[in-house]
């Protein structure tokens, strides 16, 4: 593997922010003109009121993707009980795709969430990430639709859980 996962550093926010923006914008899974893309953007904040795992080059620490790891019941989680990590945001760099980066922060938000003692994993995706689901079904999440839900009319979401 010739990159790293560790916590965000102050000098890795603003790359990673933009490569978050990148991906849901980019993608079209994200209205560029939404209020979302500044909360997608704020890296900063994101780092400081949950935790931010990122995807370095081993080589020159250039940040490949991200991803927002919160425990339930605190701001950042929107579907995971007291007891389950979540992940939000998960992004890589359009130019580091196929390498692993995604599984690699989803393997490690895993950890995270062993680490603190939970008793497993739950998160929110759109219907239409196919992509990141087969990453997540590859890391042994399954799909949860009894806790599916909507944020808001039109914004569907499909959940994924994974019990230790």
């Amino acid at each position: 593997m010739d990159y790293l996962i560790r916590h965000a550093l102050p000098q890795d926010l603003e790359e990673a922010g933009r490569i978050t923006v990148d991906a849901f914008v980019g993608d079209g899974f994200t209205d560029p003109a939404g209020s979302y893309v500044d909360l997608l953007r704020d890296a900063g904040r994101r780092s400081r009121e949950a935790e931010l795992l990122v995807a370095v080059d081993a080589a020159d620490e250039r940040v490949l993707g991200c991803v927002t790891f919160a425990v339930g019941g605190t701001e950042w989680a929107d579907i995971a009980t007291p007891r389950e990590g979540e992940i939000r945001m998960l992004a890589t760099a359009a130019a580091s795709r196929g390498r692993g980066v995604g599984e690699a922060l989803v393997r490690a938000s895993v950890t995270r969430s062993r680490e603190l003692g939970l008793a497993g994993m739950a998160f929110s995706t759109r219907p239409e990430m196919t992509t990141a689901h087969r990453v997540y079904e590859r890391v042994g999440f399954r799909r949860t639709p009894d806790r599916d839900w909507a944020p808001f009319p039109g914004m569907d979401l499909m959940v994924y859980t994974m019990a230790f």
